[in-house]
């Protein structure tokens, strides 16, 4: 490697991929490509691209993402979440450098009562938990060396995610609700930045890897705290209380949904020595950050 690392990152539109880039770009020769300028579905140009880029290490925060569209979209998604993947692992294997691959919590069927480990088999219920399964295995397979990072209702500024809907419905309503029987973990992009900085610039881990804050909570928990948050610190809302609904009462959902995909993080506290924040804090942070009246 140079003086300085470089880092490319695919995806660099999206929630997590703008977080990566704004974290990183003070200390390192960071490129980013958005979904206009870095089709995942052209594979040619993909590649083409790539190869021309000089980097130390790959960030692959793009896919397709939307849950229903992939049920009737089988073959876009698996493009996307599959395909595409596999050639950036194997022109990182080729290059040697390393190569972080963003995956997701709905490779689970959500039976399991207590945080899926790493160890845990997955067992998707959708096109889209297929696809990022399928996803997770063509990389480690062209590339063993490779960092599958599975992570949960990601948070962030960048672009709109659960929270900033719920809470702009707050601010127009009285009454609103969110679902009260699924279960996960609540992520913030900018902690989840940071909590990769420690394996940029040392031996990164290979394999599969859990991270995400701490704790869990439903859609309705995690609802109702960030408008208690609003509320607290004098954010204008007309609604009070985030009433509660049941997965089987969301008759617009296409796909299944698992109803329990917290993800534990044991195995990045033993490889770093620290603790992701509790779930609430972080959603505190956002909504005091970005949610308060200045």
């Amino acid at each position: 490697m140079g003086d300085e690392l470089a880092i490319c990152v695919v995806g660099a539109g999206g929630r997590l991929g703008q977080a990566l880039l704004r974290n990183y770009r003070a200390r390192y020769a960071v490129t980013g490509f958005t979904h206009a300028q870095l089709d995942l579905a052209r594979l040619d140009n993909l590649e083409r691209t790539l190869r021309a880029q000089p980097f130390d290490i790959l960030f692959n925060a793009a896919a397709l993402t939307n849950v229903d569209y992939c049920e009737d979209h089988v073959a876009e998604a698996m493009r996307l979440n599959a395909e595409a993947p596999r050639l950036m692992a194997d022109i990182c294997r080729e290059r040697g450098a390393r190569f972080v691959h963003v995956s997701t919590d709905y490779v689970f069927d959500g039976q399991k009562r207590e945080p899926y480990t790493e160890e845990d088999e997955p067992n998707p219920i959708s096109v889209y938990g297929e696809s990022k399964r399928e996803g997770e295995k063509q990389v480690l397979a062209v590339n063993p060396a490779a960092l599958v990072l599975r992570v949960s209702w990601v948070f962030g500024p960048d672009r709109p995610s659960f929270v900033d809907a719920i809470l702009e419905k707050a601010r127009q309503q009285e009454q609103i609700s969110a679902v009260a029987d699924k279960f996960s973990t609540p992520t913030y992009t900018n902690e989840l930045a940071e909590l990769l900085q420690p394996f940029l610039e040392k031996e990164m881990p290979e394999g599969i890897l859990h991270l995400a804050n701490r704790g869990a909570c439903s859609w309705q928990e995690y609802a109702q705290w960030a408008l208690d948050c609003c509320h607290r610190f004098g954010a204008a809302m007309k609604a009070t209380k985030v009433e509660p609904v049941s997965l089987a009462q969301m008759s617009n959902f296409i796909a299944r949904r698992p109803v329990y995909t917290v993800l534990g993080t044991a195995k990045y506290q033993r490889l770093t020595g620290r603790s992701p924040r509790e779930w609430r804090a972080a959603v505190e942070d956002y909504v005091r950050t970005y949610f308060t009246p200045k």
